[in-house]
């Protein structure tokens, strides 16, 4: 009795203890989770503040810089950055956010030629200091090269046209090819001066079925505007190149911006100096990293040749600088590794500049390398004699005038026997332009009774999205264009 009754209690004793051992195992492992919750919520708001507090760092980076460049020369913008006393620029900058944490902000400023700055702001908290997020952004300054084609007037694209690069317009587009980015215009409708009828859209198109007249809505059409079409938006001011001219020209070595400068050519640091000497100067680039530029005597102001021009004078080509013109100027040749912008204007008072075009100007390198930038006071030019397959990598850029060609076909019916014996002669192959073009009057190489350039290849330059010709007009300010958590 005794013995069976200690066996009882024995087993019961045993029961209890394995019962009090499961139990306390599973109230710990329900505290464990209690408390990895409660880590975890803890951890999640403080990773979220820290989240908000590097974002109020970028945001406060933006302010910073609308107040230190907004209004700024490109000269005073590039000696912001080149000062070193940015915030963030040579040592992180540290502040405090509402007294909840702190942002540290480092910045890599834009390299020559660039319009890229690139800022990192990490944030964390002050109870958690070790739980940090970093937030990294591209900020850019939105350049004239960034488009395919900008027009300061109204503009056709025909059918078999395609674009690849963004299009904008301070008059009207009508567009009937296909259109791979965004199609903008500064109107929300316009009458379309190539035919007769009521207003139409600002971005519209006559491929079937014609769009409808305002106020009737917008269709989408993304047969023809693969990205779509904005409009009314801001409009681009021509006016304002001057400025820039203004600073090619005193970069390039001529100080006296209202006034010739005596001397026939001025090398500076960044940049070559041509005087208005004669008729303006013929420039041939080569890919030893040099150029051949003599002064031309005289030219045929019909068909924009050269008729006489004197021995030519080897420069090297200023490397991420200018070459001012204060005259017209006629461009050929190729580069290798050189970002080169060649201008043309006359600041002093005189008639407008053009550039002239007859043969072509290549790159040797299409990954960036090479950028060239050709900017006329007057227009850009195709000349009569032109090559019948003439390919133009660049970003072309017209203030006053146009990008193209003039009509020659009645020439070559007329007197012109000895440049041409009928008007056939003057129907040119294909003219490609692998760049971006910008110009104040609409562009053209061809014309509706067949002369002209048969076809024309626009291929946008991805690379001047980023890396504009040295000194090609920009915006001042600076947006976003990329952010990404890192």
């Amino acid at each position: 009795m005794f013995n069976s009754e200690v066996s009882k209690k024995g087993s019961i004793l045993i029961y209890t203890l394995v019962m009090i051992s499961i139990i306390s195992i599973l109230l710990t492992a329900s505290m464990k989770v209690v408390v990895s919750n409660i880590n975890y919520g803890i951890n999640r708001e403080s990773k979220e503040e820290s989240l908000q507090i590097a974002e109020a760092g970028i945001y406060f980076y933006r302010w910073y810089l609308a107040h230190k460049v907004e209004g700024l020369s490109k000269k005073q913008i590039r000696n912001f950055w080149s000062s070193g006393s940015a915030y963030g620029v040579n040592t992180p900058y540290e502040n405090d956010f509402d007294g909840l944490g702190k942002y540290s902000i480092t910045v890599d400023p834009p390299e020559s030629n660039s319009t890229v700055v690139i800022v990192e702001s990490t944030g964390w908290t002050y109870k958690n200091p070790d739980l940090k997020r970093t937030i990294k952004v591209r900020f850019r300054q939105p350049s004239w090269s960034e488009f395919s084609v900008l027009c300061d007037s109204d503009i056709r694209f025909g059918s078999g046209t395609d674009v690849y690069g963004p299009i904008h317009s301070n008059g009207g587009v009508r567009f009937d090819g296909v259109a791979h980015n965004i199609v903008s215009s500064s109107l929300a409708n316009y009458d379309d001066p190539d035919h007769a009828g009521g207003n139409e859209f600002g971005v519209h198109t006559h491929v079937s079925p014609t769009d409808p007249l305002p106020p009737n809505s917008i269709p989408s059409r993304t047969d023809i505007f693969e990205i779509g079409r904005s409009f009314p938006v801001a409009t681009k001011e021509f006016d304002s190149v001057l400025s820039d001219m203004a600073d090619m020209k005193n970069e390039a070595g001529c100080t006296n911006v209202g006034s010739y400068c005596s001397s026939d050519s001025i090398i500076s640091a960044n940049g070559i100096y041509f005087n208005n000497s004669n008729d303006g100067r013929h420039i041939i680039l080569k890919t030893d990293g040099t150029m051949d530029v003599s002064v031309v005597s005289s030219f045929d102001s019909d068909s924009n040749g050269i008729l006489s021009e004197s021995g030519f004078t080897n420069y090297s080509i200023p490397n991420g600088g200018v070459i001012f013109v204060e005259n017209n100027v006629w461009v050929e040749g190729q580069i290798n590794n050189k970002k080169i912008t060649i201008t043309a204007a006359d600041l002093s008072g005189g008639p407008d500049s053009n550039v002239f075009i007859g043969k072509d100007i290549l790159y040797t390198n299409y990954d960036g390398s090479d950028i060239i930038g050709l900017i006329a006071q007057g227009d850009v030019d195709i000349i009569l004699n032109s090559e019948d397959n003439l390919r133009i990598d660049g970003a072309l850029l017209a203030q006053n005038g146009r990008v193209g060609r003039k009509y020659y076909g009645s020439y070559c019916t007329s007197w012109w026997w000895w440049i041409c014996t009928n008007m056939e002669s003057d129907i040119k192959d294909t003219i490609t332009i692998n760049g971006s073009i910008a110009t104040k009057q609409r562009y053209g190489f061809a014309y509706t009774d067949g002369t002209g350039y048969t076809n024309r290849n626009l291929i946008y330059d991805n690379n001047l999205l980023y890396y504009p010709p040295p000194y090609f007009p920009t915006g001042t300010n600076y947006a976003i264009d990329l952010w990404e958590e890192i």
